[in-house]
């Protein structure tokens, strides 16, 4: 199983890792910085190596293969504030069995001071922190050839700073940056890790308050509270990796004012279609029914009809295959009051109309909802390859 480390601080994440790893029996420190230090394809300038499709799949791989070979818990020190690649991963690992408890450290300014400690430098050695310009808007913008800003009132700003390289807490600095740039004020900064808190983050994180000792005494809570059963792995649907191409049934519900149904899942990321993969010897249109039912709560009685049947190429890690979009109707009043949430499977559901659904869905999945409207419409079946028709 894993030990998910999450947090504000990377490196209060990383410092209490280190002593998770000393009390906790039979556990593994896996900081995945080690993994992507070497990356042949190195991330856009100021993106992550989990942004791509070669660092998930190095990542979830790696993990795998680790757990294989050793065993016990892995502890895995890792900010994560992406709601989508929180899916990708924990879904990914899921699939494969694998069981992920997923705890943030609760942690204010003044126990992040307690803990501080001096940064390590590139040697190894005890020291002071290295310093590193923090690019500001005005700077991008001159480095773009843009217009320099003149000068604005400035005023002090305190924030915790880490190290690049640091295995240890940093201390604070004080920086300063512009009131307002050309009379307009600048706005205040909200972390990716607020913003994460209040989406998504809160709820499915188990809160764990560092205690203000030091990262030592707040692994031992985070011990006792694995002993005891009180920080569930996280609820996530085990769906085997395809190995092949598959073919997948969804399934459009339209309520009183024809908006229609569509999905959040918890083990990938996106929203999707009610439905899922036909199983071996299933008629792809039980198979929708089974799905909605599973997913939603909800029995149709009526028979679908299909709409849409588009070929999805192969997109590593994915494997592509025969998508079927199928008609499922109205739902009446009864029906739409007793749509559930089943738990693991689902994280939200809503009614959208077409514009609302190319907010939600990726591109070619909204190219087969607009061809499976039209085909609902004129009576007809749309058949599609990559989203397209062969002919209109």
């Amino acid at each position: 199983m894993i030990v998910w480390i999450n947090g504000a601080s990377g490196a209060a994440v990383r410092a209490v890792a280190r002593e998770v790893r000393a009390v906790l029996a039979d556990s593994t420190l896996f900081d995945p910085r080690d993994l992507f230090a070497g990356l042949p394809v190195p991330p856009p300038e100021g993106s992550d190596p989990l942004d791509l499709p070669l660092g998930r799949s190095l990542f979830v791989e790696t993990v795998a293969a680790l757990l294989d070979e050793v065993g016990g818990v892995l502890v895995i020190p890792l900010p994560l504030y992406a709601q989508e690649l929180r899916d990708h991963l924990f879904g990914r690992l899921s699939s494969r069995a694998i069981a992920v408890h997923h705890v943030r450290i609760e942690a204010d300014e003044t126990i992040l001071h307690a803990w501080a400690e001096p940064v390590r430098n590139e040697r190894g050695e005890a020291g002071t922190a290295r310093t590193g310009t923090i690019r500001t808007e005005p700077i991008r913008a001159e480095r773009a050839g843009a217009e320099p800003t003149r000068a604005e009132p400035a005023r002090s700003e305190t924030l915790r700073v880490e190290a690049a390289l640091g295995d240890h807490l940093a201390t604070t600095a004080t920086r300063t940056r512009p009131a307002s740039v050309n009379g307009t004020a600048t706005p205040a900064r909200t972390s990716p890790y607020t913003v994460a808190l209040a989406e998504w983050l809160a709820a499915d994180a188990h809160p764990l308050p560092a205690d203000p000792r030091g990262p030592r005494p707040t692994a031992e809570a985070l011990a006792r509270l694995l002993a005891s059963g009180a920080l569930p792995a996280c609820p996530i649907v085990q769906t085997a990796e395809p190995t092949a191409e598959t073919l997948a049934a969804g399934v459009l519900l339209f309520d009183e004012i024809g908006r229609f149904l569509l999905v959040d899942p918890t083990y990938k990321p996106g929203w999707e279609f009610p439905g899922g993969v036909v199983e071996r010897g299933e008629a792809p249109s039980l198979a929708g029914l089974r799905e909605v039912e599973e997913e939603t709560g909800l029995r149709l009685r009526s028979t679908l009809r299909l709409l849409v049947v588009d070929w999805e190429p192969p997109m590593p890690p994915g494997f592509g295959g025969m998508r079927l979009l199928f008609d499922g109707g109205r739902l009446s009043e009864t029906a739409h009051a007793s749509l559930a949430l089943p738990g693991p499977e689902l994280r939200d559901w809503r009614f959208v109309t077409e514009e609302e659904a190319a907010k939600l869905l990726p591109p070619v999945r909204y190219a087969r909802l607009r061809w499976a409207l039209r085909a609902r419409r004129t009576g007809t079946i749309a058949y599609l390859e990559r989203g397209t028709p062969l002919t209109d």
